[in-house]
Formats: structure tokens, sequence, C-alpha cells
């Protein structure tokens, strides 16, 4: 079988003794310019396998053949834990983690092709007047000279060059150069000078980290007609000195003329049209109200306001605030210039506001003269190639002016990978952490043919992936497990698709196979009565009334961009918390948007969003865990002796930490160019506690040895205090029993801190609560998908409510109604498909979930 292999791969990665995280030294071979899917069961090594050993290896590889000086501002990670590696590329990794949080970027400037249409409309947008809307065209000398004798007769006007516009730089040379060439008189950044000699200007010391603004003046003239030949001999030297663009001043007022762009209508010109002047990220093309954001915050003080000062620390306050549409450009972030100059009847504002779909539709029938297309055509080509890579992966609902701060782990990651085919690099190991979450099966098709792409390019792809379609699609697979955390970090099966189905040692085989698969094990239940939704219309949604049946798992489904998130988080879970708050606090229910209320005591929403950020962070403080523990040492006859209260007992508080770590555990070394050294800490060994704090045990286990527990061993550690051991008994039945107390929440995949989400969530309440959740699939091996549903089950039958979003046609079998939204995504979303019991919904012809669901149901019956 080795050999039939080796026959069909020729080159390979070698992977030898990989021991990071809980790897167990393995040994590795993945065929290269192949797509090689790495599935086992969460925590079971995958992302270390691929993310820590493969990328980053790689990633490192290649920041070492740069110069030490390069290392220095790039910053090398730390040599994974291996023996060695064979046949390593260069890595590109594309993650699940949100694209920014910067108000500022949208899809059109992280895929660049904002970037591409700016020059678009820069080289050959028609300019309009902003005032009357008629078409400009290039005006000569002559042209602009009769209009400033129509307008300022009787006027002193002054001439200026403006030289430079908003430019960084010092600017000596190009001022010397004038001063030599007859020219004394400048306003620079809003204030006259009158050189008189080289050394004036070198005093001036202009900052070449400022943008600064140089008119040169030229002339001042009493506007009358005997003085037409000396306005347009000023105008013209201004043309040949700032290329094309002449400023007059008259009184405090300057008019900005182009030799391109003057309405001799309205007296207003447009600035050169430079593609700075589409982005709202600059002060050329930014709208002067709102500086580029489209919106405007209002704050609920006034001047005199003792509070007034928070106003201006929004990144503090921002909570405070009400965002309101700005007034000026009506939320198009650009000022009237910019929006004045179209392509194809439409500005760069309203062409992105178009999806990607429809923005393909768009350039596909847009009719250019010889001239613009000429010019155009390779931009058009370049913009078109990018908007079909986004449109491949399944993001064709998307609209260039979405905010990046919108988009779900899901989407963020697929518009990376489309970057990167655009890119067309060759010989690159691309490394991607489950690409099919958020997308729907329809979709999933496209996925996988962009995968294919990026392979066939002369690519070894790797992906992290549970996705049974992806996986029978593979070249390669690699199973990790046989289970998880200290139970997994080993290779349970290698080989063809194929291989793994006939593979009795791989747990994936036997979901490849049909020999285990995710099927309803009780009836389906009946509603207790109904949640009804009326008007629900934010973003695509097309002002739909919705009822979700209470007592029963119900499933929201649809294709990507049809409405389900917008339904639930955008319109449900708003208007139940204003509802639920005033239940609650004067016993109110009424409300004009929602009814059938009543039997709802509480709501949790369980999204996508991480348990922390920091290494400090872990199971144990996220769960609460950690207090009541920390409360248990301080309770012990021993730590009231010396005075301890709880307080000692937390790696955050300086009084019982370790003095030298401060209680990270480790010591971290910075090494200039050279990537930081990680020590464990020489005091604690580790322990982040000092030797005093350490003395006070339990069972014979102090604070350290409990933190480096599993939730299996501290479940029976702490049986007998039942708030310590509620927690651990859920930790254990949704499959983190694996799982150490004191394990850093970056470490965590995003399987396991979602499943840690619904421990916290799960202990809390008993029954008359809905339960909200995000995809809760996410980043779960089937396997592990059974037992939280089996959970998930439990909790219904205790007598609550649960609505999950959902894509997975394996959860979605087994719900006990279904709503299906579509029928596509984008502005043709927003509609009610079909709803019903699974099997209703799989009968529907107008429902793209309901075809799959048809095949799934038609497979289990079998």
């Amino acid at each position: 079988m080795l050999n039939k292999r080796k026959e069909i791969f020729s080159d390979w990665i070698k992977v030898r003794g990989a021991r990071e995280h809980n790897l167990k030294n393995i040994d590795v071979d993945i065929p290269k310019n192949t797509l090689t899917v790495i599935t086992g069961p969460s925590g079971s090594g995958k992302s270390s396998l691929a993310m820590d050993i493969l990328f980053t290896e790689g990633k490192r590889r290649y920041m070492e053949s740069l110069s030490s000086y390069a290392r220095q501002f790039l910053g090398i990670a730390p040599k994974p834990d291996f023996d060695s590696i064979e046949g390593l590329c260069p890595a590109v990794a594309i993650e699940q983690k949100t694209v920014g949080t910067n108000p500022r970027s949208t899809v059109g400037t992280i895929t660049e092709i904002y970037d591409y249409l700016r020059v678009l409309f820069a080289r050959i947008g028609i300019v309009h007047c902003p005032d009357c809307h008629t078409p400009i065209t290039a005006q000569s000398p002559e042209h602009i000279t009769q209009m400033i004798l129509r307008n300022f007769g009787n006027q002193r006007i002054t001439v200026a060059a403006p030289v430079a516009i908003e430019k960084k730089g010092e600017f000596v040379h190009e001022l010397e150069k004038l001063f030599q060439n007859g020219y004394y008189r400048f306003i620079i950044d809003g204030q006259s000078y009158r050189f008189r000699s080289p050394e004036d200007i070198q005093a001036l010391k202009l900052k070449k980290t400022y943008k600064h603004s140089i008119d040169l003046l030229i002339d001042a003239i009493e506007i009358h007609g005997a003085e037409r030949t000396r306005v347009q001999e000023a105008i013209e030297t201004a043309f040949k000195l700032a290329k094309g663009v002449v400023k007059v001043i008259v009184g405090d007022t300057e008019y900005l003329y182009s030799s391109q762009s003057v309405c001799l209508r309205c007296a207003v010109s447009i600035p050169e049209i430079e593609p700075r002047l589409f982005s709202f990220n600059s002060p050329l093309g930014a709208c002067p109200e709102c500086h580029g954001l489209g919106s405007i915050q209002s704050w609920p003080w006034s001047e005199d306001d003792p509070d007034y000062w928070k106003s201006s620390y929004p990144e503090f306050f921002g909570k405070y605030a009400t965002e309101n549409e700005c007034h000026a450009c009506g939320g198009q972030r650009l000022n009237k210039q910019a929006l004045a100059i179209t392509v194809g009847d439409k500005n760069i504002f309203q062409m992105g506001q178009l999806s990607v779909k429809h923005l393909l539709q768009f350039y596909a029938h847009l009719q250019l003269g010889e001239s613009a297309l000429a010019i155009g055509q390779g931009l058009i080509k370049e913009i078109v190639a990018r908007l079909e890579f986004l449109h491949n992966v399944g993001l064709s609902y998307l609209t260039l002016n979405r905010s990046a701060r919108t988009l779900s782990g899901g989407e963020g990651q697929r518009i990376r990978l489309a970057t990167q085919i655009g890119s067309a690099l060759s010989g690159v190991l691309y490394v991607l952490d489950e690409p099919s979450i958020g997308l729907h099966q329809r979709d999933n098709d496209r996925l996988i043919a962009t995968l294919h792409a990026l392979r066939d390019q002369g690519n070894t792809v790797v992906v992290v992936e549970h996705d049974i379609d992806t996986m029978r699609q593979a070249d390669y697979l690699i199973d990790m497990g046989p289970a998880a955390g200290v139970l997994g970090g080993r290779v349970t099966a290698a080989g063809t698709p194929h291989e793994l189905a006939t593979n009795s040692a791989s747990l994936t085989g036997g979901y490849l196979s049909g020999k285990h698969s995710i099927e309803r094990t009780g009836a389906i239940r009946k509603p207790t009565g109904n949640l009804v939704l009326n008007h629900a219309k934010a973003n695509n949604l097309r002002d739909i009334t919705v009822a979700f049946p209470l007592g029963v798992m119900c499933g929201i489904s649809g294709v990507s961009g049809s409405g389900k998130s917008t339904l639930i988080m955008q319109e449900l879970v708003p208007a139940l918390s204003t509802v639920l708050s005033r239940k609650n606090r004067i016993g109110e229910t009424g409300d004009s948007r929602l009814s059938g209320v009543q039997s709802i005591e509480n709501m949790v929403v369980i999204d996508q969003s991480p348990i922390g950020r920091t290494p400090r962070s872990n199971p144990a403080t996220y769960l609460g865990i950690f207090d009541a523990i920390r409360t248990l040492f301080a309770s012990l006859p021993e730590s009231k002796a010396r005075g301890y209260k709880s307080g000692r007992f937390s790696f955050n508080v300086a009084e019982g930490r370790c003095f030298e770590c401060r209680g990270d555990g480790v010591i971290k070394v910075e090494m200039h160019f050279l990537p930081e050294v990680t020590m464990v800490c020489k005091s604690c060994k580790g322990k982040r506690y000092d030797a005093q704090t350490l003395q006070i045990t339990f069972k014979d286990k102090n604070i350290a040895d409990v933190l480096d527990m599993t939730a299996l061993e501290a479940a029976q550690f702490f049986s007998a205090h039942a708030p310590i051991a509620k927690r651990l008994a859920l930790l254990c039945e949704v499959g983190l029993d694996y799982l150490k107390l004191g394990q850093a929440s970056t470490t965590l995949s995003g399987g396991e801190a979602q499943r840690i989400k619904l421990v916290d969530e799960l202990s809390k309440r008993g029954k008359g609560t809905l339960y909200i959740l995000d995809e809760p699939t996410t980043g779960l091996h089937n396997s592990d998908v059974e037992r939280l549903l089996a959970v998930l089950n439990s909790l219904i039958d205790k007598g609550n409510s649960m609505i999950i979003i959902e894509h997975n046609i394996d959860v979605l079998k087994t719900v006990d109604y279904l709503i299906d939204l579509g029928p596509d995504g984008g502005d043709e979303g927003g509609l009610v498909v079909a709803q019903g019991a699974p099997h209703e919904v799989a009968n529907n012809p107008k429902s793209y979930t309901g075809n799959y669901l048809k095949r799934a149901l038609a497979q289990e019956n079998l």
C-alpha cells in the first residue's frame, strides 16, 4: 500500500517527532501539491499539527531567510517542539478570526477591490458638478479667465499655484528651486511667508511626517476687462507649476480650479481627480462632517454638563452615544465632489452598495467609450476577477460597503481565501482552519472547487475540517485521535478518503462509510406555544412575521446571507430582551412586536465570541469554579491560622503569586532581532504561586495541583462540593473532560470555547428559559456533535425552549421544527421559504436546505 501511495504522491512534507501541546511525539507525512484534510475529535491535536507545527515552522523558516535588520521589525515565533521537518514550503495561514474591528474597514477595502475602483473612477470617471449635476468637461485657461472676469468683476483676487495639497515632506528643495526662479511669496499651512534668502526656507523646518499644504502666490490683481491678459498669464503659470491646478483667493474664500474639472455655470471646480479623492480615509475625499465614517455620534450631555468631557473619549465612553446617519453625506462617507463622479451612471458609493452578484452583472453590461475602454479595460478585468473569487467562495450576497465588523469568522476567512487565490502564488503551503464554517451546503461545492483551484496553482493545501463532503473530495486524509486532550495527539489513520472509510481504527472513517451517523433519538416534540415576532425588517428581511415554537428544538436554516442572524440576533434577541427586562422589573409583558412571551422566564444567547484573550483566563476562571476553589482553600484551618483570604490563592494578586514571574509560570526574555525566549520560572517551577501559598493543601493537593487537574479528575476530587462538582460534571457531559482547569484560554479551539460558554449557561437555570445558539456545532467532529445534541435535548426535556442557527444538515434533520430562510442571499433573501418538521421542509421544492435534507433523510432510511 505504501509503495502504491508513493506512486500517486511523489513529493512529501515529512514531520518527525512532533510534540507540540498534546501531540505524542508523532511522525506524519503530508503529500505536496494536494488537498489534505486533517480531521478528528475536538482537542485531538488537529490545530496543533496544522497551525502550531506546519504553519508556524514554515513562516519561521521564511522569516529566518531575511536579514537581521528586517527580522527585528517582523518578529519570529519560537520554534515548535519537533525533531525534524523535511520538504516544508513557505506557509500562509487563513484562520478563523475577525477581519478587523475598525469602523473604516469594509469588504471593499479588505479585499482591495475598493482600491481598484478608486483608480478606475480617477481615470475614466465622468465628472459632474456637485451642485447642478451637469457634466464637466476639460477647460482651457481662456475659459477659466472668462469665468473669473464674469464672477469676480471689480474684486481683488490673488492667483496661487497649489504646489502641495495635504502631502507629507520637508519641501526644502522644492521651495529653494522656486525661490531661485523668482518666486518668494507663499502660504504654507495657512500662514503667509515672504522669503528673502534660501536660509529663510531652511529655517522653516517643516516636519516630513506631517501633511502640508503649500500655495505659491503668483499675482494679486484687481479684476476688470483690461486685466484679461494678466489674469490668463497668471493662470497659465499656475498650471505649469501645479500640474494643471490653480487657486483663486477672494477675501477669505478660496476657489480651486482645475484645467480638467470646472463648472462654468456654478463657478465650482472639482479638485484634481486622483484615487485618494475617492478614499473616505483621506481628508481629500472624506465627508468633512463625519470625517469618512458615515455616521455622527450624538452624546447625552450638553457643553455645560459636567460629564461633557467624556464625549472626547469615544473609545471609552462610546456606549453612551447614539450613532446617527451623517446629514451631510447621507451615510455615503465621501464629500460631494467625489460623489459627483460616475462610471456607468453610478458613483463609487452606489457601486459599493451592489452585491457581488449584481456588481458582476453590472460590469458584464457596462458600455464605455473607445477611450475609456482602452484605459479602464485592465482595471475592470482585475475587479471582475476578484469579484468572481468572492462569488466562488459563497459570498455573492455581500456588498463592498458592508462593514468588516459585521462579518462572521467564516465570512472573514473566505474573504482572505479569495484574496489568496487572486495573488496566484505557487509553491506555497496554505493552512486553513475550517473554511466551511457558516457556509450552507449549497455553497460548499463552490468552496471545495476553490480549494482545488488553489491546489492546482501548484500549492499544498492543508485544511483542518469536519465537513464530510470536503473530506470525500480531498486527495489525502489524516485522522487524529483517538479521543481528545491527553487521550489524543496521535495519528489514528492516514490515507485517501476510500482508505479511511475502510479503516476500522478511524473514528472519522465510520462516518465517511455511513456506518455511523447522527440520528434522532426520540419522537418529534409538539410545541407548547408560540413566540411570534411581527414586522422583522432589519437589513434584508422583508417585513416578515415569524412564529417560533416553544418547548422544542427549533432550527433556523438558509443559505449564507439569507437573513438568519439578522432575524435572530438583530430582531428577536433585542425585542425579547426589552420585554423580559420589563416583565422581570414591573410585570409588564405587552409589546406590539412580540406575543407569546408569558411562558418565557429567561433568555440565554450563546454566540461565537471567545471566552478570553489573555493566558490568565482559563476554564476555571470563566466558569466561576476558581472562585469557589479559592474560597475553599481560604476556609482551611491552616489558611485561617495564617490569615490567608481567598485573594491569596489568585495568581492575579501580588501577595500569593510568585514574585519572579508575577503569576505567569513562565518568564519571557526579549532577544531584540531574535525570537523572544520563554522559560519556565525557576523560582516557582511553573506553578505560579510562592512557596508559602503552596504549603496550603486540601486532600494533599495544593492550588497549583488543582489547576493542573483535568475536568474529569477535578470532578472526582470535588465530588462532595456541589457548586464546583455541578459545573465540572457539565464540562464532562459536553465532551470537555480532558481540559485542564488552568489551561490558558488562548490555547482553546473554537469548539472548546463555545462549549465552555454553554456549560456556564447550563449551570445557572432550570426551566422556562429560551436558549439561542449561533452554530453550536462550530469546530465539532460528528462524534462530538452527538454528545452535544444529547445535552441540548436534555435541556429541552426539562421544560426549556431552544432556537439554533445552523447549517449542519445532520443537526437540522434531528430538530423538532425548522424555519428555512431564503430563497437566496442578500437582497434576494429575507423571506421564510419553508417551515415545519424536517421531513416537511425536505418535501418543499423551493427550499435549498430541503433538497439536502431530502438526501440525508433518504440515506438514513436505507
